[in-house]
């Protein structure tokens, strides 16, 4: 284990931080745009976001780069921006920071199926390739590879993310299935588990896909496949139509009150996905703290 990891984990769990595309959107983000493009033109937006998980006691952050892939890039004619976009976002996370807590650079996927054709897999490597490398130049604490569905994607980005020197952490999203405990593409938590850990993921997770209530038996299922840290960041519960708007309608208490089970579990990092904000983080922090 690292020193990054086994100092981070003195006292588990570790909290992590929450949403941040609907956080950006109450800031103005328009629908349809580019988050990550926010990194160049609207740098106190995106600050303000990382700024508020670290006041309301967020140990780990993420960075707005969830999509600065070339290939998710392209879409938006940012291909030639990648460096400067997740420099920035890296950028921006530290100076949030600010020695308060460690900064995990987000890795997405790139919306593309290998099993499609649209792009080789040695297109996505060298995509992943040189986000990861961008990101360890601009000194990223570590990377997060978040919310994938295919395992075979990420093992490519986790390949790239060690390859440029990461503390690496692998997580898939869980969505699928009669018990919404498999991937978009069948994966099970126990097949994820040893394909990150082949991979070289030093700590293995899962997030987005659905709510809090559900990752307590992804999370045992997960810590029960691999000797390697867990971790979690669900979502708030399952959206609702309120008003013809898909809402997440849990408050940060009932949210926070899944967290003792986690931590029983021994889930070793906790935080939360779409539809929580830094007020989730509070409660979580304050539950914990109990």
């Amino acid at each position: 284990m690292s020193d990054l990891l086994k100092k981070l984990l003195e006292n588990p769990p570790v909290i992590t931080d929450g949403a941040w595309g609907t956080q950006l959107q109450e800031r103005g983000l328009p629908i349809g745009a580019c988050p990550d493009e926010w990194n160049l033109s609207h740098p106190e937006a995106v600050e303000s976001v990382a700024r508020d998980y670290v006041a309301a006691g967020s140990q780990v952050i993420l960075t707005n780069t969830f999509g600065a892939n070339r290939v998710a890039l392209e879409k938006y004619g940012l291909a030639d921006r990648v460096a400067s976009i997740n420099r920035a976002g890296v950028e921006i996370s530290r100076r949030a920071a600010n020695g308060r807590a460690k900064v995990f650079a987000s890795i997405g996927p790139t919306g593309v199926l290998l099993m499609m054709g649209e792009k080789t897999a040695a297109d996505l490597e060298q995509a992943f390739a040189e986000q990861a490398q961008a990101l360890a130049q601009a000194g990223a604490d570590a990377a997060v590879i978040e919310t994938m569905s295919d395992p075979n994607e990420a093992v490519l980005a986790v390949r790239a993310a060690k390859a440029a020197g990461l503390v690496t952490v692998a997580c898939m999203s869980f969505d699928s299935g009669r018990n919404r405990d498999r991937t978009m593409m069948g994966t099970t938590p126990e097949q994820a588990a040893e394909t990150l850990a082949e991979a070289g993921a030093d700590v293995i997770g899962a997030n987005c896909g659905q709510g809090i209530e559900g990752y307590v038996a992804i999370a045992r299922r997960l810590k029960a496949a691999t000797d390697r840290p867990i971790w979690i960041k669900a979502n708030a519960g399952m959206p609702e139509i309120v008003d013809g708007k898909a809402t997440y309608v849990m408050k940060a208490d009932e949210f926070a009150a899944y967290a003792p089970q986690l931590v029983e579990l021994g889930v070793a990092f906790i935080g939360g996905c779409c539809g929580t904000s830094p007020a989730f983080i509070a409660a979580l922090r304050q539950r914990l703290s109990r």
